[in-house]
């Protein structure tokens, strides 16, 4: 990562940090417990800081081999804009080029508005009655 006092460390969030993301960008509330054990059942995660502070994140959740599922890229509100969701995201696409093999699913649920973000990452969005994005690898 070029930007000085931004740093993209391979990590899990803490509860408390991936809690204050979700909060930051207006995502529900999942309990703490919950929360716990899927950050330890993540295959892959990313966390995002700028001078210490942590700012960011994204994990990718399946099961390892056929299925991915591209998973909370987050930045906090006032990081935006900036790309570093690009950052994030770079990094995950890094994670699957390694682990992903042919024929593997990879899939994401995009938020309103943001599946441009997604589209430069081979990503199409599936039709209205399938729900999400998705992409076959062809690694």
């Amino acid at each position: 990562m070029n930007k000085e006092g931004f740093e993209l460390v391979e990590r899990e969030p803490t509860v408390n940090e991936y809690q204050r993301f979700r909060r930051a960008v207006g995502w529900s509330e999942v309990a703490g417990e919950g929360v716990e054990v899927g950050l330890k059942n993540a295959l892959y995660y990313v966390v995002l800081f700028h001078d210490k502070k942590t700012i960011g994140c994204g994990r990718v959740v399946g099961d390892g081999g056929i299925y991915f599922y591209v998973q909370d890229i987050i930045v906090l509100p006032e990081y935006q804009g900036l790309g570093l969701g690009r950052s994030i995201m770079d990094k995950v696409m890094d994670y699957l080029r390694r682990r992903a093999k042919a024929g593997a699913f990879i899939g994401l649920m995009a938020a309103e508005g943001v599946a441009p973000f997604y589209e430069r990452y081979g990503f199409e969005v599936r039709p209205d009655d399938a729900p999400g994005m998705a992409m076959r690898w062809e690694g």
